[in-house]
Protein backbone atom coordinates (compact mmCIF):
# COMPACT_ATOMS: atom_id res chain seq x y z
CA UNK A 1 0.00 0.00 0.00
CA UNK A 2 1.39 3.35 -1.06
CA UNK A 3 -1.36 5.91 -0.41
CA UNK A 4 -4.37 6.38 1.87
CA UNK A 5 -7.07 9.05 1.64
CA UNK A 6 -9.95 9.85 4.00
CA UNK A 7 -12.49 12.61 3.39
CA UNK A 8 -15.47 13.72 5.49
CA UNK A 9 -15.13 10.97 8.07
CA UNK A 10 -16.10 12.08 11.57
CA UNK A 11 -13.99 15.16 12.38
CA UNK A 12 -11.66 14.45 9.44
CA UNK A 13 -12.18 16.75 6.48
CA UNK A 14 -9.28 15.66 4.30
CA UNK A 15 -6.32 13.43 5.15
CA UNK A 16 -3.98 12.15 2.46
CA UNK A 17 -0.92 10.04 3.33
CA UNK A 18 1.75 8.64 1.02
CA UNK A 19 3.62 6.05 3.06
CA UNK A 20 7.36 5.73 3.47
CA UNK A 21 9.19 2.81 5.03
CA UNK A 22 8.71 4.83 8.23
CA UNK A 23 5.78 7.23 8.38
CA UNK A 24 5.40 9.67 11.28
CA UNK A 25 2.09 11.31 12.18
CA UNK A 26 2.12 14.30 14.53
CA UNK A 27 -0.45 16.80 15.72
CA UNK A 28 -2.31 17.94 18.85
CA UNK A 29 -4.49 15.66 20.94
CA UNK A 30 -7.85 14.80 19.37
CA UNK A 31 -6.69 15.73 15.88
CA UNK A 32 -7.84 12.53 14.20
CA UNK A 33 -4.61 10.52 14.09
CA UNK A 34 -6.06 7.48 15.85
CA UNK A 35 -9.30 7.56 13.86
CA UNK A 36 -7.31 7.72 10.62
CA UNK A 37 -5.11 4.79 11.65
CA UNK A 38 -8.02 2.68 12.88
CA UNK A 39 -9.78 3.35 9.59
CA UNK A 40 -6.66 2.29 7.70
CA UNK A 41 -6.73 -0.98 9.64
CA UNK A 42 -10.42 -1.47 8.86
CA UNK A 43 -9.88 -0.80 5.15
CA UNK A 44 -7.05 -3.26 4.59
CA UNK A 45 -7.98 -5.95 7.16
CA UNK A 46 -11.76 -5.75 6.82
CA UNK A 47 -12.31 -9.47 6.11
CA UNK A 48 -10.13 -10.59 9.01
CA UNK A 49 -11.95 -8.19 11.37
CA UNK A 50 -15.42 -9.36 10.33
CA UNK A 51 -14.39 -13.01 10.71
CA UNK A 52 -12.95 -12.27 14.16
CA UNK A 53 -16.19 -10.63 15.31
CA UNK A 54 -18.14 -13.61 13.99
CA UNK A 55 -15.79 -16.02 15.78
CA UNK A 56 -16.42 -14.27 19.10
CA UNK A 57 -20.17 -14.42 18.50
CA UNK A 58 -20.74 -10.69 18.19
CA UNK A 59 -24.29 -10.10 17.02
CA UNK A 60 -23.49 -7.71 14.20
CA UNK A 61 -25.96 -9.19 11.72
CA UNK A 62 -23.65 -7.86 9.05
CA UNK A 63 -25.20 -4.48 9.78
CA UNK A 64 -23.01 -1.46 9.02
CA UNK A 65 -23.94 0.54 12.14
CA UNK A 66 -23.38 -2.43 14.44
CA UNK A 67 -20.00 -3.16 12.88
CA UNK A 68 -18.89 0.47 13.26
CA UNK A 69 -20.07 0.57 16.89
CA UNK A 70 -18.20 -2.61 17.75
CA UNK A 71 -15.08 -1.60 15.82
CA UNK A 72 -14.67 2.06 16.86
CA UNK A 73 -16.58 1.86 20.15
CA UNK A 74 -20.20 2.19 21.21
CA UNK A 75 -21.97 5.21 19.69
CA UNK A 76 -19.45 5.72 16.88
CA UNK A 77 -21.58 4.50 13.96
CA UNK A 78 -22.37 8.09 12.90
CA UNK A 79 -18.72 8.64 12.01
CA UNK A 80 -19.33 7.43 8.44
CA UNK A 81 -21.32 10.13 6.63
CA UNK A 82 -23.14 10.16 3.30
CA UNK A 83 -20.27 12.07 1.66
CA UNK A 84 -17.45 10.03 3.25
CA UNK A 85 -14.73 8.90 0.86
CA UNK A 86 -12.07 6.35 1.84
CA UNK A 87 -9.47 5.15 -0.63
CA UNK A 88 -6.20 3.22 -0.60
CA UNK A 89 -4.02 2.74 -3.68
CA UNK A 90 -6.85 4.03 -5.88
CA UNK A 91 -9.26 1.43 -4.45
CA UNK A 92 -12.39 2.90 -2.86
CA UNK A 93 -13.44 1.39 0.46
CA UNK A 94 -17.24 1.59 0.30
CA UNK A 95 -19.68 1.59 3.19
CA UNK A 96 -21.97 -0.84 1.38
CA UNK A 97 -19.16 -3.41 1.28
CA UNK A 98 -18.50 -3.27 5.02
CA UNK A 99 -21.20 -5.77 6.08
CA UNK A 100 -20.65 -8.26 3.24
CA UNK A 101 -19.63 -11.84 4.00
CA UNK A 102 -15.89 -11.98 4.61
CA UNK A 103 -13.32 -14.16 2.89
CA UNK A 104 -10.81 -16.12 4.92
CA UNK A 105 -7.73 -13.89 4.84
CA UNK A 106 -4.66 -13.28 6.96
CA UNK A 107 -4.25 -10.11 9.00
CA UNK A 108 -1.71 -7.80 7.34
CA UNK A 109 -1.50 -4.82 9.72
CA UNK A 110 -0.23 -5.28 13.29
CA UNK A 111 -1.76 -2.50 15.39
CA UNK A 112 -0.23 -1.38 18.72
CA UNK A 113 -2.78 1.05 20.23
CA UNK A 114 -2.17 4.02 22.49
CA UNK A 115 -4.45 2.46 25.13
CA UNK A 116 -2.25 -0.66 25.30
CA UNK A 117 -1.74 -0.34 29.07
CA UNK A 118 -5.38 -1.46 29.49
CA UNK A 119 -4.53 -4.76 27.83
CA UNK A 120 -2.41 -5.78 30.84
CA UNK A 121 -3.78 -3.47 33.53
CA UNK A 122 -3.75 -6.22 36.17
CA UNK A 123 -0.48 -7.83 35.09
CA UNK A 124 -1.81 -10.23 32.48
CA UNK A 125 -3.20 -9.76 28.96
CA UNK A 126 -7.00 -9.83 28.91
CA UNK A 127 -8.91 -11.96 26.46
CA UNK A 128 -10.99 -10.42 23.69
CA UNK A 129 -14.32 -10.80 25.52
CA UNK A 130 -13.22 -9.21 28.82
CA UNK A 131 -13.58 -5.69 27.43
CA UNK A 132 -16.86 -3.77 27.54
CA UNK A 133 -18.69 -2.33 24.54
CA UNK A 134 -16.95 1.04 24.80
CA UNK A 135 -13.56 -0.51 24.02
CA UNK A 136 -12.44 -0.26 20.39
CA UNK A 137 -11.66 -3.40 18.41
CA UNK A 138 -7.98 -2.59 18.07
CA UNK A 139 -7.48 -2.72 21.87
CA UNK A 140 -9.37 -6.01 22.22
CA UNK A 141 -7.53 -7.59 19.31
CA UNK A 142 -4.12 -6.40 20.55
CA UNK A 143 -4.76 -7.75 24.04
CA UNK A 144 -5.91 -11.11 22.70
CA UNK A 145 -2.80 -11.32 20.51
CA UNK A 146 -0.56 -10.76 23.53
CA UNK A 147 -2.52 -13.30 25.57
CA UNK A 148 -2.20 -16.02 22.95
CA UNK A 149 1.46 -15.21 22.37
CA UNK A 150 2.33 -15.39 26.07
CA UNK A 151 0.41 -18.63 26.54
CA UNK A 152 1.46 -20.50 23.41
CA UNK A 153 4.07 -18.54 21.48
CA UNK A 154 6.94 -18.36 23.98
CA UNK A 155 7.25 -22.00 24.95
CA UNK A 156 7.21 -22.75 28.66
CA UNK A 157 9.45 -19.82 29.60
CA UNK A 158 8.45 -17.99 32.79
CA UNK A 159 10.94 -15.19 32.15
CA UNK A 160 9.69 -12.34 29.94
CA UNK A 161 12.77 -10.12 30.22
CA UNK A 162 15.58 -10.46 29.53
CA UNK A 163 15.39 -13.31 27.00
CA UNK A 164 17.95 -13.89 24.28
CA UNK A 165 15.95 -15.10 21.30
CA UNK A 166 13.51 -12.23 20.79
CA UNK A 167 15.60 -9.05 20.60
CA UNK A 168 19.10 -8.33 19.36
CA UNK A 169 21.60 -8.16 22.24
CA UNK A 170 22.34 -4.45 21.81
CA UNK A 171 18.64 -3.59 21.89
CA UNK A 172 17.99 -5.85 24.87
CA UNK A 173 20.81 -4.21 26.82
CA UNK A 174 19.59 -0.77 25.75
CA UNK A 175 16.10 -1.44 27.12
CA UNK A 176 17.62 -2.83 30.29
CA UNK A 177 19.80 0.25 30.80
CA UNK A 178 17.03 2.76 30.10
CA UNK A 179 13.92 1.04 31.48
CA UNK A 180 14.42 -2.07 33.62
CA UNK A 181 17.83 -1.40 35.29
CA UNK A 182 18.86 -5.03 35.82
CA UNK A 183 15.39 -6.11 36.91
CA UNK A 184 13.95 -9.39 35.66
CA UNK A 185 10.34 -9.71 34.47
CA UNK A 186 8.83 -13.09 35.23
CA UNK A 187 5.37 -14.64 35.41
CA UNK A 188 4.09 -16.11 38.66
CA UNK A 189 0.79 -17.62 39.64
CA UNK A 190 -1.22 -15.14 41.68
CA UNK A 191 -4.83 -15.91 42.67
CA UNK A 192 -4.99 -18.73 40.13
CA UNK A 193 -3.68 -16.62 37.22
CA UNK A 194 -0.21 -16.12 35.79
CA UNK A 195 0.75 -12.48 36.21
CA UNK A 196 3.82 -10.36 35.48
CA UNK A 197 6.16 -9.74 38.39
CA UNK A 198 9.24 -7.50 38.47
CA UNK A 199 12.15 -9.03 40.39
CA UNK A 200 14.79 -6.58 41.58
CA UNK A 201 16.93 -6.33 44.74
CA UNK A 202 15.35 -9.49 46.19
CA UNK A 203 11.88 -7.96 45.82
CA UNK A 204 8.94 -9.36 43.82
CA UNK A 205 6.97 -6.31 42.72
CA UNK A 206 3.41 -6.69 41.33
CA UNK A 207 2.55 -4.98 38.07
CA UNK A 208 0.60 -2.06 39.55
CA UNK A 209 3.63 -1.07 41.66
CA UNK A 210 6.01 -0.79 38.71
CA UNK A 211 7.11 2.63 37.48
CA UNK A 212 4.81 4.29 34.95
CA UNK A 213 7.37 3.86 32.19
CA UNK A 214 7.86 0.15 32.91
CA UNK A 215 4.10 -0.46 32.86
CA UNK A 216 3.60 1.49 29.64
CA UNK A 217 6.53 -0.21 27.95
CA UNK A 218 5.67 -3.82 28.80
CA UNK A 219 2.86 -4.32 26.22
CA UNK A 220 5.03 -2.57 23.64
CA UNK A 221 7.89 -4.95 24.45
CA UNK A 222 5.60 -7.96 24.05
CA UNK A 223 4.47 -6.58 20.69
CA UNK A 224 8.12 -6.32 19.63
CA UNK A 225 8.51 -9.97 20.66
CA UNK A 226 5.59 -10.91 18.41
CA UNK A 227 7.27 -9.28 15.41
CA UNK A 228 10.89 -10.28 16.11
CA UNK A 229 12.86 -13.40 16.84
CA UNK A 230 12.08 -16.98 15.80
CA UNK A 231 8.78 -17.94 14.10
CA UNK A 232 5.78 -18.74 16.26
CA UNK A 233 2.76 -20.94 15.55
CA UNK A 234 0.57 -18.34 17.24
CA UNK A 235 1.72 -15.13 15.55
CA UNK A 236 2.50 -15.48 11.86
CA UNK A 237 4.81 -12.49 11.72
CA UNK A 238 5.67 -13.14 8.07
CA UNK A 239 2.05 -12.40 7.12
CA UNK A 240 2.24 -8.82 8.37
CA UNK A 241 3.26 -6.06 6.00
CA UNK A 242 2.48 -3.00 8.12
CA UNK A 243 2.95 -2.09 11.78
CA UNK A 244 1.13 0.82 13.45
CA UNK A 245 2.51 2.06 16.77
CA UNK A 246 0.58 4.77 18.57
CA UNK A 247 2.55 7.01 20.94
CA UNK A 248 5.43 4.61 21.67
CA UNK A 249 7.02 7.28 23.87
CA UNK A 250 4.38 7.13 26.63
CA UNK A 251 5.99 7.14 30.07
CA UNK A 252 9.51 6.87 28.67
CA UNK A 253 12.64 8.96 29.20
CA UNK A 254 14.21 10.29 25.94
CA UNK A 255 17.02 7.74 26.33
CA UNK A 256 14.45 4.93 26.26
CA UNK A 257 12.67 6.53 23.28
CA UNK A 258 15.96 6.36 21.36
CA UNK A 259 16.10 2.63 22.14
CA UNK A 260 12.54 2.28 20.82
CA UNK A 261 13.52 4.08 17.60
CA UNK A 262 16.35 1.59 17.10
CA UNK A 263 13.92 -1.29 17.59
CA UNK A 264 11.56 0.27 15.04
CA UNK A 265 14.45 0.50 12.58
CA UNK A 266 15.10 -3.20 13.21
CA UNK A 267 11.49 -3.96 12.27
CA UNK A 268 11.94 -2.02 9.04
CA UNK A 269 15.35 -3.43 8.18
CA UNK A 270 15.10 -7.05 9.29
CA UNK A 271 11.36 -7.62 9.32
CA UNK A 272 10.72 -5.71 6.11
CA UNK A 273 7.65 -4.00 7.62
CA UNK A 274 6.39 -0.56 6.75
CA UNK A 275 6.00 1.14 10.13
CA UNK A 276 3.59 3.98 10.91
CA UNK A 277 4.10 5.88 14.17
CA UNK A 278 1.89 8.54 15.73
CA UNK A 279 3.74 10.58 18.31
CA UNK A 280 3.80 13.69 20.50
CA UNK A 281 7.52 13.35 21.12
CA UNK A 282 10.03 15.63 19.35
CA UNK A 283 12.62 12.82 19.55
CA UNK A 284 11.09 11.01 16.57
CA UNK A 285 11.17 14.14 14.42
CA UNK A 286 14.68 14.98 15.59
CA UNK A 287 15.72 11.58 14.28
CA UNK A 288 13.85 12.13 10.98
CA UNK A 289 15.40 15.59 10.58
CA UNK A 290 18.92 14.24 11.16
CA UNK A 291 18.19 11.34 8.78
CA UNK A 292 17.25 13.83 6.03
CA UNK A 293 20.43 15.85 6.56
CA UNK A 294 22.76 12.84 6.78
CA UNK A 295 21.36 11.09 3.70
CA UNK A 296 23.75 12.92 1.34
CA UNK A 297 26.73 12.95 3.73
CA UNK A 298 29.60 10.62 2.75
CA UNK A 299 30.04 9.73 6.42
CA UNK A 300 26.35 9.14 6.96
CA UNK A 301 26.74 5.79 8.75
CA UNK A 302 29.54 6.95 11.04
CA UNK A 303 27.26 9.81 12.09
CA UNK A 304 24.34 7.42 12.57
CA UNK A 305 26.40 5.11 14.80
CA UNK A 306 27.49 8.09 16.88
CA UNK A 307 23.92 9.33 17.09
CA UNK A 308 22.80 6.04 18.65
CA UNK A 309 26.00 5.40 20.67
CA UNK A 310 26.60 2.16 18.79
CA UNK A 311 29.89 0.52 19.83
CA UNK A 312 32.89 0.12 17.52
CA UNK A 313 32.08 -3.57 17.01
CA UNK A 314 28.34 -4.30 17.03
CA UNK A 315 25.89 -6.44 15.01
CA UNK A 316 23.59 -3.42 15.01
CA UNK A 317 25.85 -1.89 12.33
CA UNK A 318 25.01 -4.83 10.10
CA UNK A 319 21.31 -4.36 10.86
CA UNK A 320 21.47 -0.67 9.86
CA UNK A 321 23.26 -1.36 6.54
CA UNK A 322 21.25 0.17 3.70
CA UNK A 323 19.05 2.23 6.01
CA UNK A 324 19.60 5.39 3.97
CA UNK A 325 17.95 3.67 1.01
CA UNK A 326 14.73 3.74 3.02
CA UNK A 327 12.30 6.65 3.13
CA UNK A 328 10.77 8.58 6.02
CA UNK A 329 7.54 10.53 5.54
CA UNK A 330 6.05 12.94 8.08
CA UNK A 331 2.53 14.36 8.28
CA UNK A 332 0.95 16.96 10.52
CA UNK A 333 -2.72 16.66 11.48
CA UNK A 334 -4.19 20.11 11.96
CA UNK A 335 -7.61 21.35 13.09
CA UNK A 336 -8.88 24.22 10.96
CA UNK A 337 -9.67 27.27 13.07
CA UNK A 338 -13.00 27.99 11.36
CA UNK A 339 -14.74 24.65 11.75
CA UNK A 340 -12.44 22.45 13.82
CA UNK A 341 -12.18 19.90 11.03
CA UNK A 342 -8.95 17.97 10.50
CA UNK A 343 -6.69 18.25 7.47
CA UNK A 344 -3.25 16.76 6.93
CA UNK A 345 -0.08 18.52 5.80
CA UNK A 346 2.98 16.81 4.33
CA UNK A 347 5.93 18.17 6.34
CA UNK A 348 8.39 15.47 5.30
CA UNK A 349 11.14 17.98 4.44
CA UNK A 350 11.29 19.13 8.10
CA UNK A 351 13.09 22.15 6.71
CA UNK A 352 13.74 24.60 9.55
CA UNK A 353 14.10 27.43 7.01
CA UNK A 354 10.71 26.82 5.42
CA UNK A 355 8.44 29.87 5.44
CA UNK A 356 5.54 27.65 6.45
CA UNK A 357 5.64 27.50 10.26
CA UNK A 358 3.97 24.11 10.28
CA UNK A 359 7.01 22.69 8.46
CA UNK A 360 9.75 24.74 10.15
CA UNK A 361 8.34 24.08 13.63
CA UNK A 362 7.85 20.38 12.80
CA UNK A 363 4.15 20.45 13.42
CA UNK A 364 4.62 22.34 16.69
CA UNK A 365 6.96 19.81 18.32
CA UNK A 366 10.01 22.07 18.07
CA UNK A 367 8.11 25.32 18.52
CA UNK A 368 8.67 25.72 22.26
CA UNK A 369 12.38 24.87 22.16
CA UNK A 370 12.84 27.44 19.37
CA UNK A 371 10.94 30.03 21.37
CA UNK A 372 13.02 29.28 24.48
CA UNK A 373 16.23 29.86 22.51
CA UNK A 374 14.92 33.13 21.08
CA UNK A 375 13.68 34.48 24.42
CA UNK A 376 16.80 33.48 26.38
CA UNK A 377 19.05 34.90 23.64
CA UNK A 378 17.08 38.15 23.55
CA UNK A 379 17.16 38.75 27.29
CA UNK A 380 20.76 37.58 27.65
CA UNK A 381 21.78 40.27 25.13
CA UNK A 382 19.66 42.91 26.91
CA UNK A 383 21.18 41.93 30.25
CA UNK A 384 24.73 42.21 28.94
Amino acid sequence: MEKFIIENFGLIKNVSISFGDLTLLVGPQASGKSIALETLKLAIDRDHIINTLDRYNYIIGHNTDKILNVYFGEGMSGIWKDNTHIEYDDISFLKKNLPKKADETDETLFYIPAQRIFSISDGRPKNFMEFDSSSPYILRSFSETLRLFMQNGMGQADVLFPIKNRLKGFLRRSFDDSIFHNAKIITEERAGQKKMILNVDDLSIPFMSWSAGQKEFMPLLLAFYCLSGPPSNVIKKEKYRYVVIEEPEMGLHPKAIISVILQILELIQTGGYKVIVSSHSPVFLEFAWSFNLLRSNPQQYEALYELFDIPEISPVKEMLAGLFDKSIRTYYFDRESKNGKVVSHDISSLDVTDTNNIVSNWGGLSEFSSKVSEVVSKYSIDYE
